[in-house]
């Protein structure tokens, strides 16, 4: 899934907990794999070099795709937080703020293991990895259905944003 999306489930589910951070952060950080196992498409950043007989031989190479590809993957990050301020609405209290962050943050987090287990092939990265691309397999059954992708991530966050209206008051 794209951040946007995990950012989006991370702060709906961080809402249900308004005064629990920690909480927060835990349900999002868990929220995360439940919402890879669903079948999506993530889009393409060119400086990844994958290995179709080792799909843990993965890197991004530093360079001018690395660029654009940084670019591509901060709009993302922002247009998660720009639809949870618009959605979820930001600035009703600091407790509550701070717990949307953490839901937020541990909902990304597992997207930055990621990247840092590209530099660092260890324990526990390397297990860690290897259950992330696991729950990541329904990404290939989508992977020629660009437009089905896209329009089932837009659902799906319309989904939770009227999913936490509806519940969270």
């Amino acid at each position: 899934m794209t951040l946007t999306t995990h950012a989006v489930v991370g702060a709906a589910l961080a809402s249900v907990v308004p005064t629990h951070p920690v909480l927060a952060f835990g349900i999002g950080f868990c929220s995360h794999f439940l919402v890879d196992a669903i079948p999506h498409r993530d889009y393409h950043l060119s400086s990844l070099t994958t290995d179709t007989k080792n799909p843990m031989n993965i890197d991004m190479k530093l360079g001018k795709s690395f660029s654009y590809d940084l670019c591509k993957i901060g709009a993302d990050f922002l247009l998660g937080f720009v639809l949870v301020f618009l959605f979820f609405g930001i600035g009703k209290s600091f407790s509550y703020d701070l717990t949307l962050f953490f839901g937020i943050a541990g909902a990304l987090l597992p997207d930055a293991l990621y990247f840092v287990y590209f530099k660092f092939k260890h324990e526990p990265f390397t297990s860690f990895e290897k259950f992330h691309i696991w729950l990541n397999l329904s990404e290939r059954k989508m992977k020629n259905k660009p437009l089905l992708g896209a329009f089932s991530q837009t659902f799906f966050i319309l989904f939770i944003i009227l999913l936490q209206k509806i519940f969270v008051r």
